[in-house]
C-alpha cells in the first residue's frame, strides 16, 4: 500500500549558516557601526541582541533575508516578546521543528473532510498518508499545498 509521510523540519545547518551571515552582514553595515548587536544560536532558537527596539526589528528583517537566500522558508520562524534589560535589548526568535498535535489533527480532519481516499495517522510529529492509488496520495500532496496552514511542510518517504 503506497505511503509517504508528511513532516516539518527545518536543517540546524541552514539555520547557522543564515545566523553567521547576518553576524557578517552587521559588521558592515554603516548604520550598525559601534553599535552592540549580534545574533547567537541556541538550541533551536536564534537570539538576537541590540541597543534600541528598532535595530531589533532591523535585524529580524536582516535574519530573515538571509534565511529566504538559504532556502528556509519564513514561516518556519516566529518572533517572541522583546525583553529589555539595561542599555540592551534582545528578542528570541523561535524555529518551528516538526508538526504539533493540533496541526497534525486538523491535516486529518482536513484530508478526511476532502473525500480522497487516503487513511491519514499521527505518529509523533509527523503524519503518515497512505492509500491504494499513487493518484491519491499525489491528490492528497497538492491538497494540502493548496490550503494554507502557516507552517511549511515536507513529504518523504514516499513508497509504493
Amino acid at each position: 500500500m503506497p505511503s509517504f509521510d508528511i513532516v516539518s523540519k527545518v536543517e540546524q545547518q541552514e539555520i547557522l549558516n543564515a545566523v553567521e551571515n547576518s553576524n557578517r552582514e552587521l559588521a558592515t553595515r554603516f548604520d550598525f557601526r559601534g553599535v552592540q548587536a549580534s545574533f547567537e544560536l541556541k538550541d533551536k532558537q536564534v537570539s538576537m541582541t541590540a541597543e534600541s527596539e528598532y535595530q531589533l526589528q532591523q535585524m529580524f528583517e536582516m535574519f530573515l533575508a538571509k534565511a529566504v537566500k538559504r532556502n528556509l522558508d519564513v514561516r518556519s520562524f516566529t518572533e517572541e516578546k522583546v525583553v529589555h534589560s539595561g542599555k540592551t535589548y534582545s528578542q528570541l526568535v523561535s524555529v518551528k521543528q516538526g508538526i504539533e498535535t493540533e496541526m497534525a489533527k486538523k491535516i486529518v480532519k482536513m484530508l478526511k473532510d476532502s473525500k480522497i481516499k487516503v487513511q491519514a495517522a499521527i505518529q509523533g510529529d509527523e503524519v503518515r498518508v497512505s492509500g491504494k492509488k499513487r493518484d491519491d496520495l499525489q491528490e492528497a500532496i497538492a491538497h494540502i499545498r493548496a490550503s494554507d496552514l502557516g507552517q511549511p511542510f515536507q513529504y518523504q518517504n514516499f513508497r509504493d
